[in-house]
């Protein structure tokens, strides 16, 4: 079989720019330490590297939605542990001032302290993120949500924002101002108790209990004394009189519908107790009645039994919103918890995901250097061949 010289020729030079090639694709491969630094280079591992790539990408970005939630939810646990504390020195006050003898000037002190405190307790409720927008707003993060004094009205909506964190898991960035200052429960929770502003006697009544929930219904009720020593209970919502001329004694349970109250001091005929349904209650108009019976000095005994009823009233209003602004900061100490834990699971996904990339696309400096000196050998013996059969001539065998 022959073989042409111009086909020797063309064969070893497409030869020697394969080598060249491949020596190039190897430098280059050292040069930037990965396998891959194109498609070609091997275009099944390079889908898998670009899926890993994406995926990590995607990781990162839930760090970053991790820190911005984690951001916002630790200027809300500020805020709300302020309120606390703001809270903690109103019950201070309450009690100090829930006397029959506290001195004008010292009622006045008080006055001034809790409308300044009510003041600090707007701004709390207006905290803005460092987005500039407004943490209690729900979703009307650019409007201030509370304004006005008495009463502080309400601008932002009952909507919550939230974040993804991780593969499955998303997190709420805050809670609204519905949620945590205007939801909160009167009275103990269950019911609320009041004396009619027409009683004459020097009688309160407590703030009570639930004793049997099986027997507690959520009606109306209300405690109708007869005359000084006796009284009657009726059920206002069914129309029905549960305890009819019962004898008074200051102080003793009064049990009826699954829950109790006590009545102490000395009731006048006609005096009437109501037992009324829990209802939501803002915050804000909590301290307001608070303000309103500072502002209201009682002039005789009866009014000083009506202060003193108020008082207890805010007293247990204080309680259950004290109760509710620690639940919402129980639930943002929830979620912290949570970024974290989501923290970790994002790093040992990502470390495991960076690892498979580092294996598809690194290089092995050791075996590209050997294969670069083999392909260099290779391209130097195919090019002294070339060159000694190119010199090559019949005439050099003629003597």
């Amino acid at each position: 079989m022959r073989i042409s010289s111009s086909y020797f020729s063309r064969q070893t030079a497409t030869e020697m720019m394969r080598q060249q090639s491949e020596i190039a694709k190897t430098q280059a491969q050292i040069s930037s330490g990965k396998r891959i630094n194109k498609p070609s280079d091997d275009p099944a591992s390079a889908a898998r590297v670009e899926e890993l790539n994406q995926a990590s990408s995607q990781l990162e970005q839930y760090d970053r939605n991790g820190t911005f939630a984690e951001s916002r939810l630790s200027l809300e646990e500020t805020a709300l542990g302020s309120v606390s504390n703001v809270l903690l020195r109103m019950k201070e006050l309450a009690l100090s001032a829930n006397t029959d003898t506290i001195a004008a000037q010292d009622s006045n002190a008080f006055l001034a302290e809790i409308e300044q405190q009510l003041s600090e307790l707007i701004d709390y409720a207006n905290t803005i993120d460092s987005n500039g927008d407004y943490l209690f707003a729900g979703n009307n993060g650019d409007t201030q949500p509370f304004s006005g004094n008495n009463p502080v009205s309400y601008a932002g909506d009952d909507g919550v924002q939230t974040v993804q964190i991780g593969p499955g898991r998303t997190v709420t960035t805050s809670h609204s101002g519905m949620d945590v200052f205007q939801r909160i429960r009167n009275g103990n929770g269950k019911f609320n108790v009041n004396a009619a502003a027409g009683n004459t006697g020097t009688a309160i009544i407590s703030q009570g209990s639930v004793t049997d929930n099986a027997l507690f219904q959520q009606n109306d009720y209300s405690i109708q004394f007869t005359s000084a020593t006796t009284y009657d209970v009726v059920d206002n919502t069914t129309g029905s009189t549960l305890v009819t001329g019962a004898t008074y004694t200051a102080d003793a349970q009064i049990q009826f519908a699954g829950l109790q109250v006590s009545i102490s001091g000395t009731p006048a005929t006609g005096d009437n107790f109501q037992i009324k349904p829990s209802t939501n209650q803002d915050l804000f108009q909590t301290v307001n009645n608070f303000i309103d019976i500072l502002k209201n000095p009682p002039a005789n005994d009866a009014e000083k039994a009506q202060r003193r009823q108020k008082m207890n009233a805010f007293m247990s209003d204080l309680d259950q919103t004290f109760e509710h602004i620690n639940s919402s900061r129980s639930e943002v100490g929830t979620r912290l918890k949570y970024i974290d834990s989501s923290r970790e699971e994002n790093s040992a996904i990502k470390f495991q995901v960076d690892k498979t990339i580092a294996e598809l696309e690194d290089l092995d400096y050791a075996e590209a250097i050997s294969r670069l000196q083999f392909q260099m050998t290779t391209l130097e013996a195919i090019q002294r061949t070339f060159s000694r059969l190119e010199g090559m001539s019949l005439f050099n065998y003629l003597r």
